[in-house]
């Protein structure tokens, strides 16, 4: 690949070639099974050239292609067994790596970015990249006062070629429904196409990650590289060694998966406290498991800010739902704006929703799993008729918790974290715990 490929003509066609592509391989596996290949051999053969089809292409153009494929990665724990096999691999290559940009080109931006004589911020400098993510990707060097550091550098022409990758892919929604039936291709793509903009822009990203390391320095549980330069299109933090979640979710023993688990949590659930920031892309590759049992967290590029920490009606509809008053609940989230007022919602279809985001509060110790997603998965389906889901709306300053919410339990899942989950949420929650001196919610 000569460079970040952003020429409409180009792009598009590589999308448009996916369905295609996908039909083709069902007429062929259509032709096998008449010559004698069972069906269960066809389609198994099918879903795995689709998805290494699918997920080289999306790797091959970065940009909102693989922000889709990173966001879709996330939430393949939900998915039945026989269907998530052939996909696996190829999802959790897409968290950790891409195609790299060529050195010319990397240079040619660190030229423009920095000035012609940009090698002299810096001792060494590794052309060969160690990380690659969707809209940019990471170099190690050593920075000119001795310093081992990570250089984010962002892909030329990656702002514009979001816009047409948002465009091409909302045509795709029977293509990824293949891999997830019932997701909602259009919100999840309305919303990554709205806070993307976010993520294009370094200096924002850096005032974030500082802010962060300056809230966790010397923390016990958790460490953040802090900022060492940077400007629109390259980002110079410290450097940090660790073990990236994804490799313990594929190799981590069961106490190295709870540890982790219970971390990631914490994390998600104390910053908006600590720092009035959520951490909204917390997908695997950006966390670490460093050699001091510390979560060591990267990529601030998506953030919410939560100058006053969480909602406060989130934690109070969370302690009442699990107390059974599901009328409260459903006057509360009209309140808040979940549920419109012309709408009526079963009860019973809500309570089937809710579950998963609200049960493991419910217990003092929950377990998470592959197989209780893919229950609560199937639930929700069998309820789609009721039109629950497409009832509910989502405001505005609820998108980004609902995002870091979901697909931080598809990670739990795939880590199988055993954890005091309810101890975070009582601690870093406004709401959730029972306090008499609580004003009560309000409903009308």
């Amino acid at each position: 690949m000569s460079d970040l490929p952003r020429r409409a003509v180009t792009r598009s066609a590589k999308l448009a070639a996916l369905p295609l592509s996908f039909a083709g391989r069902a007429a062929l596996g259509l032709g096998k099974r008449i010559g004698g290949k069972s069906a269960e051999m066809v389609a198994q053969e099918v879903q795995q050239r689709t998805a290494e089809q699918v997920f080289k292409v999306l790797g091959e153009l970065k940009g909102g292609a693989m922000k889709l494929g990173q966001a879709l990665s996330i939430f393949e724990a939900a998915l039945p067994q026989e269907i998530a096999g052939p996909y696996r691999a190829t999802l959790t290559k897409l968290q950790e790596s891409a195609p790299p940009l060529p050195v010319s080109t990397v240079h040619k931006v660190l030229a423009e970015q920095l000035g012609d004589g940009w090698r002299e911020h810096f001792l060494s400098f590794d052309d060969q990249p160690t990380a690659a993510a969707s809209i940019g990707q990471v170099h190690k060097a050593v920075w000119s006062d001795g310093r081992e550091v990570a250089v984010k550098i962002q892909y030329p022409g990656a702002g514009k070629a979001l816009l047409g990758d948002f465009t091409q892919l909302a045509r795709l929604g029977k293509l990824f429904g293949a891999l997830l039936p019932g997701l909602d291709m259009k919100a999840l793509l309305g919303e990554l196409r709205e806070r993307i903009a976010e993520e294009l822009d370094y200096l924002r990203e850096a005032e974030a990650q500082h802010a962060f390391a300056l809230e966790f320095d010397e923390d016990p549980d958790f460490h953040v590289p802090d900022v060492v330069a940077a400007n629109e299109m390259v980002l110079v933090t410290e450097w940090m060694e660790g073990t990236p979640l994804s490799r313990i979710i594929s190799d981590g023993t069961k106490k190295q998966c709870d540890r982790a688990g219970l971390l990631y949590v914490r994390f998600l659930f104390c910053s908006p406290a600590r720092v009035g920031m959520l951490h909204a892309d917390p997908h695997p590759g950006n966390f670490r498991m460093l050699p001091n049992g510390k979560l060591g967290v990267l990529d601030f590029g998506a953030v919410n800010r939560l100058p006053d920490g969480y909602p406060k009606a989130f934690g109070q509809l969370t302690r009442i739902f699990n107390q059974g008053d599901m009328e409260t609940v459903m006057a509360g989230l009209r309140q808040e704006g979940f549920i419109r007022e012309d709408f009526e919602i079963d009860p019973d279809a809500l309570r089937a929703f809710l579950a998963p985001y609200v049960e493991p509060t419910a217990v003092e110790e929950f377990t998470f799993s592959r197989e209780w997603l893919q229950a609560q998965a199937a639930s929700v389906a069998d309820l789609r008729p009721t039109n629950v889901v497409r009832q509910l709306n989502l405001p505005p300053s609820y998108v980004l918790i609902h995002r870091v919410h979901a697909a931080g339990i598809g990670v739990l899942c795939q880590l199988g974290t055993t954890a005091r989950f309810r101890d975070e949420v009582i601690r870093w929650v406004p709401g959730f715990a029972d306090d008499p001196d609580d004003q009560p919610l309000p409903i009308g």
